[in-house]
Formats: C-alpha cells, sequence, structure tokens
C-alpha cells in the first residue's frame, strides 16, 4: 500500500472543484464544492445521530435507498439546518448539479456546514455552478478548501493497492475542526475509490471502519447536525466485483482503514484552537469495548486537554476520567505513561504515582503529538481515540462563531 497524491481525484474517473459562488463573506474562502465520478458508483454512508438533522442528510438518506451516487456536492458558510425551506434548498441543488453535469439529480448527494439556523439562500450557488462545473478536474485540493470552515488545514489523503492483482485507488478529503464528538457518524468526509464493490459491503466496511475509527475521535464533545461520510466507488480499476467476505475485502477494509485513520488524526491535530494532537492509547482491557470506552474517556476530559495544553503531567486526570468511564476497571493496577517525539515517561503505576522529572516531562509535554498510554493490566483488548489539547482560542473561535 502506497500513500500518493491526488486525494479524491485519485481514482479512476473522478474529478472535482471547488469556488467561491459568494456564501461567505470572505471573499477569499471558497465555499461550495462537487466531486463528481464519470459513472455511477456504489456508495454507502454514515450519518449524524444527532436528532437535530440538516436538510442534506434526510435527502441523502433517500437518493441512497438504491445504493448508488454519482456526485456529491457540499456548500461551505452556512449550514442548512433547522430552515423551513431546507429541503427545498438540498433539492435544488442537487437538480442543478443534474443542470450542469447531466447527472441524475436522484444520483446527487448533498451536504452543508457552517452556522445552523441560519437562511440559506440559492442564489450564489446557483451563480456558482457554472464556473464550478467548467473548473471541473485533477482538483482535489480545491474542493477540500471550499468544504472547510474553521479548520487551519485542508485533510486530503489517498493510497494504491492491489486487489487480484490490479491496481486500486482509494482517496478522500474531510473537514472537522469543532462541534465533533461523533457516535455513529462524523464530522464532513468524502471518500472515493475505483474498486468494484456491491453497496453492501461497502457499507458493511465503512460501519465496521468507523466504529474504530472517527467514533473514537473527539474535539469538544458537541455532536454535529450535519455530519456524514459518503464513500463512492465506481468500479473503473477492474477489479472482479467485491460480494463477499474474503482477501479483497479484507485488503479494501484496510484501504479504507488508512483513508480514515489519517483523516482523524488530522482532524484531532486541527481541532478549534488547538496546538497538540492528543491519542490515547489503552491496552490490556477485558474486553473491547472497556478498551474502547476507557480510551474515549480519557480524549473527552477537558481537564486533561486543558493540562496537556499547559503541559503539565498532570495524571490525576487521566485516571479520573477513566474512573468515570462507565467501565468497571481496577485502579489499583492501572499504568499510565506519556509519550511524544522526546521520549517517554511513566507517571502513574498500579494506581499510584512514581517518582519522575517534572522538566523531563514537561519538555515531552511540549510537543505537537503527545501519547497518552493507559494500560489497564486486566485483559488483552486495545483500543486507540485521538483529541487535542482545550486552550484560550476554542473560546475565543467559538464566542462569536455566528456574529
Amino acid at each position: 500500500m502506497e500513500i500518493i497524491s491526488g486525494g479524491v481525484c485519485a481514482a479512476k474517473g473522478y474529478k472535482a472543484n471547488g469556488v467561491y459562488c459568494g456564501i461567505r463573506r470572505n471573499k477569499d474562502k471558497k465555499d461550495l464544492a462537487l466531486i463528481i465520478s464519470e459513472v455511477p458508483a456504489a456508495a454507502a454512508a454514515v450519518y449524524t445521530t444527532n436528532l437535530v438533522k440538516g436538510a442534506p442528510l434526510l435527502l441523502d438518506m433517500e437518493h441512497l435507498k438504491n445504493g448508488s451516487a454519482q456526485a456529491i456536492i457540499c456548500n461551505s458558510g452556512n449550514a442548512n439546518t433547522c430552515n423551513a425551506n431546507g429541503m427545498e434548498i438540498a433539492a435544488q441543488m442537487s437538480e442543478l448539479v443534474e443542470q450542469y453535469t447531466g447527472v441524475t439529480s436522484n444520483d446527487v448527494l448533498v451536504a452543508s456546514t457552517g452556522v445552523i439556523g441560519q437562511p440559506l439562500d440559492i442564489a450564489p450557488i446557483a451563480n456558482g455552478m457554472k464556473p464550478l462545473c467548467t473548473g471541473l478536474g485533477n482538483h482535489s485540493h480545491e474542493a477540500a478548501a471550499a468544504i472547510m470552515t474553521t479548520d487551519t488545514q485542508m485533510k486530503e489523503i489517498a493510497v494504491t493497492f492491489e486487489i487480484d492483482g490490479v491496481t486500486c485507488t482509494i482517496g478522500g478529503i474531510a473537514k472537522g475542526s469543532g462541534m465533533i464528538h461523533p457516535n455513529m457518524a462524523t464530522m464532513l468526509v468524502f471518500i472515493t475509490s475505483d474498486v468494484a464493490i456491491s453497496h453492501e459491503m461497502l457499507q458493511k466496511a465503512l460501519r465496521t471502519d468507523i466504529a474504530n475509527t472517527f467514533n473514537m475521535l473527539s474535539i469538544d464533545g458537541d455532536t454535529s447536525t450535519n455530519d456524514m461520510v459518503i464513500v463512492m466507488a465506481n468500479g473503473m480499476a477492474g477489479n472482479k466485483t467485491i460480494d463477499c467476505d474474503g482477501e479483497a475485502f479484507n485488503i479494501f477494509a484496510k484501504a479504507l482503514n488508512t483513508i480514515t485513520v489519517h483523516l482523524c488524526r488530522k482532524i484531532a491535530g486541527d481541532g478549534e484552537g488547538a496546538t497538540k494532537l492528543l491519542e490515547c492509547i489503552v491496552d490490556g482491557a477485558k474486553d473491547e469495548e472497556c478498551a474502547k470506552k476507557t480510551a474515549k474517556s480519557v480524549i473527552c476530559s477537558s481537564l486533561l486537554k486543558a493540562a496537556m495544553f499547559g503541559a503539565d503531567a498532570n495524571w490525576g486526570r487521566v485516571l479520573c476520567a477513566i474512573g468515570y468511564s462507565g467501565e468497571d476497571i481496577d485502579i489499583s493496577k492501572v499504568d499510565v505513561k506519556f509519550k511524544s517525539a522526546k521520549g517517554t515517561i511513566p507517571v502513574c503505576k498500579n494506581g499510584a504515582g512514581v517518582d519522575f522529572s517534572e522538566e523531563l516531562a514537561k519538555e515531552i509535554l511540549l510537543e505537537d503529538e503527545i501519547e497518552i498510554l493507559v494500560s489497564l493490566n486486566a485483559g488483552t483488548y486495545g483500543a486507540t481515540a485521538w483529541g487535542c489539547d482545550l486552550t484560550y482560542d476554542y473560546v475565543r473561535i467559538n464566542g462569536d462563531y455566528r456574529t
């Protein structure tokens, strides 16, 4: 498996673009993206579990009932959520794609991100469709830029791999910086592949994967209303269609996981106001659920996130988070270490503090990627969760996000 450039355009048969159409006040920021496959593709998606769902998600659920899609259109700067005419606007966006590209509107998936509850005017989107579609090409970077909100970094990756001797590709882009705490859902992630795979197996691969990737990611504990992951696989690589479990499915699932883990880390490291990527790695759990809940509890602790911002090796906050995880854990067996590029330092053994150098600990925690290593010493299961530190800038960004 090899990481390559190209993002959502790396696989055969895909084009993309991103433009500024006038939704945002800042004309230097793109706000409309389109990804299109030359042919209809098998498609799968997962959506936010928030009871408040953006109109595009409801439309996409209808459009995906046949398991197929050919295009994704997304606007940023204004989320189509809690609007009286939201479904109408979402449908109009899919119809505009049909008008300008010929892709049937029922095969168009729609996404929207930005401020919730603000009326969304279709006019700028309609006005932006001609340059958006005329400029379609190998422009994954532009599409990635156009779906950003408070993101400071574009999130993009692609990999190649072989299935039965056939070279295949999968790539993705994502947006996500705040309002991220998914449960069977994600931020906005769009993934494209040229693998031939049935809708059912594609959906299985996605649902299985997110349980260990996007659902193990948290920035601030808020589950958004517009979050979703979409995967399209158009079959243009020419491999034998994957329609059951087996080696070919496992290879595809591994490639998908490479994409999702990379995007998870990128989103976590780019959390609103964040200065550090936090990765909690739990081992020695009695079962998988215990490992996951423990890792997620640690990564979600506001007190721990604040301590990591201050490079304070306050390991008691790790144990505190483990203690309220809801799992039956023998704290007297728990070990904790902090790790970064500057080294590893044990701070807790058998649920109690150990002597350590505060100077070395601070040096380790001043790095921009920190691993929190937790050993429960009660079994053989493990899990990883991703998050970020909590900084002054998180409050600043969200204090005036709407205005």
